[in-house]
């Protein structure tokens, strides 16, 4: 909405898939997270637009976040990792590391930073998606 342009929702059954459609032109864009496309970025055959963050990738620099491009568009795209409360401390390093050589950059957050998020993102998606008159499936 914040770009200005119609987009139609295709609804494929993974990154993989989606990623397809992209590179042989069926599709014309995919948001999705940075390391499912990272290689073929890097490879040139994707171009990254822009990134989702409220700043710029470190894994790629050059790439504008949505908020440099439009400034009412700040909604990040991120993905909760759960693990047992007594997970050990270099397990979750190594979890924290993997994630960052994947283009990710992990948010370490309390149990209850976490839920206040959760929280604040069901009323702002909420709110979006009556802006943008979506309507659930019946």
């Amino acid at each position: 909405m914040a770009a200005g342009f119609d987009a139609v929702h295709i609804p494929f059954r993974g990154g993989a898939e989606a990623l397809t459609e992209v590179l042989s032109g069926r599709a014309e864009f995919y948001f999705c997270p940075l390391g499912t496309a990272l290689q073929q970025i890097r490879d040139g055959k994707l171009l990254a637009l822009a990134v989702s963050g409220p700043k710029r990738a470190a894994l790629l620099p050059d790439v504008p976040s949505v908020l440099e491009l439009f400034p009412n568009s700040d909604y990040p795209f991120w993905i909760g990792v759960f693990m047992p409360a007594k997970t050990p401390r270099d397990i979750i390093e190594n979890v924290k590391e993997r994630l960052e050589t994947l283009g990710m950059e992990p948010m370490a957050l309390t149990p209850a930073e976490f839920d206040a998020q959760v929280r604040a993102e069901i009323g702002t998606t909420g709110a979006l998606a009556k802006a943008a008159g979506l309507k659930p499936n019946q």
